[in-house]
């Protein structure tokens, strides 16, 4: 019999998955993740809000905003002072590239363009530059890591999860071989919050909301160590990132002492509300909870296109891999993603020869079987 904790539990979950709806064959939360009910609800209920236009309006639309730095701090373990907003993972990674005055960065050549094109711009201009590592479907692992460190590094950058293969990054490997004085940079969108991950390893954590934290478009929790905020300049920051900022008497203010330093401007609060919305509903069944129900499906998946001798391209170790499982089609890829969509399954098409699934807490079960049949075909 189940313990009254094990029971509130369960209720607790049954009420996560029955916030969701996306369609019964979506596999592609590694390109998106359809929000929930409550994201959607609540975005609504603060457009009625603005709407309305009553006294006091502007102060509850501002307040998401505190809402969702306080639940990235608690599930990221970063202190709220140490915790900011930007537009996206692609601004902050900016951002903090900017940030760096010289040296070098260590980014592996096969990163989501994300986390490549801020050093290249930033080496242009004559502050941080970038070193690529390996190639293309090279893991960034500790021992790669090592074998590229220079007495110029200054900082690694890497995605805590790869967005090509599901490769889960080796944080703490990575930490110990850099040392204590040059920065780790991490791009947390392909894990934040599916994966129970010390983010705390990190100088800089960056997680947008729109994928696996299923929050839309437009907003992404920054988290920074103390020597992260001490050896980042704030040079990419605006009027909402510094002391005193309603106080407009022309002259250039200092930065906030926090991470609030790489504000550039308000944000949207539907955006800044969603994130809050989707990170507390998060929160109600915990994090390890959602990665092991993960995980169970992305074995599943693996052990179905085995048996339809589908080549899986993706770790297969549980601590190797998150919840993205890419499948092989040397040539043959586009038109089984034709296929798959002919059938109502959402995927990721990744050139000639690769198709990417990504499955989630709420992903049904069914489906993973009906992939691997249609994917048979072109094996």
């Amino acid at each position: 019999m189940s313990s009254p904790r094990q029971a509130d539990d369960g209720a607790a979950f049954a009420a996560y998955q029955s916030s969701f709806s996306e369609a019964p064959g979506y596999l592609n939360f590694a390109s998106f993740g359809p929000p929930s009910s409550a994201v959607r609800d609540h975005v609504a209920q603060l457009l009625e809000t603005a709407g309305e236009g009553a006294v006091g309006a502007s102060s509850t639309l501002e307040g998401e905003d505190n809402r969702a730095r306080e639940a990235f701090s608690r599930l990221s373990g970063f202190p709220l002072e140490q915790v900011g907003l930007t537009g996206s993972t692609s601004l902050g990674l900016f951002q903090v590239a900017f940030g760096l005055s010289g040296g070098t960065v260590l980014v592996g050549a096969g990163e989501f363009p994300s986390n490549t094109y801020p050093w290249l711009r930033t080496g242009t201009v004559g502050r941080a530059r970038a070193d690529l590592m390996g190639a293309p479907g090279t893991q960034v692992t500790p021992d790669v890591v090592a074998r590229h460190l220079t007495d110029d590094t200054v900082a690694v950058s890497v995605s805590a999860v790869d967005f090509r293969t599901g490769y889960r990054v080796d944080l703490a490997g990575i930490r110990e071989v850099i040392g204590a004085d040059r920065l780790l940079v991490v791009d947390g969108i392909q894990g934040f919050g599916v994966a129970d991950l010390d983010w705390t390893l990190a100088d800089v954590l960056i997680a947008g909301a729109q994928k696996w934290v299923r929050g839309g478009w437009g907003v992404a929790g920054i988290a920074l160590s103390p020597q992260g905020l001490e050896r980042i300049e704030p040079l990419l920051t605006g009027w909402t990132g510094v002391t005193d900022a309603r106080r407009y008497d022309g002259e250039e203010h200092p930065p906030l002492p926090g991470a609030g330093r790489f504000s550039i401007s308000n944000l949207s609060p539907y955006a800044s509300g969603a994130f809050a919305e989707a990170l507390e509903l998060i929160e109600s069944v915990g994090v390890p909870a959602i990665e092991g129900i993960i995980a169970t499906h992305a074995k599943a998946l693996i052990d179905q296109l085995d048996a339809a001798r589908v080549p899986v391209l993706s770790p297969r170790e549980r601590d190797d891999r998150a919840g993205i499982v890419v499948a092989g089609l040397p040539g043959r890829a586009a038109d089984a993603h034709a296929a798959l969509a002919a059938a109502g399954i959402s995927v990721t098409l990744h050139g000639p020869d690769r198709i990417r699934l990504s499955v989630h807490a709420t992903t049904r079960s069914e489906v993973l079987g009906e992939a691997a049949e249609v994917l048979a075909a072109f094996a």
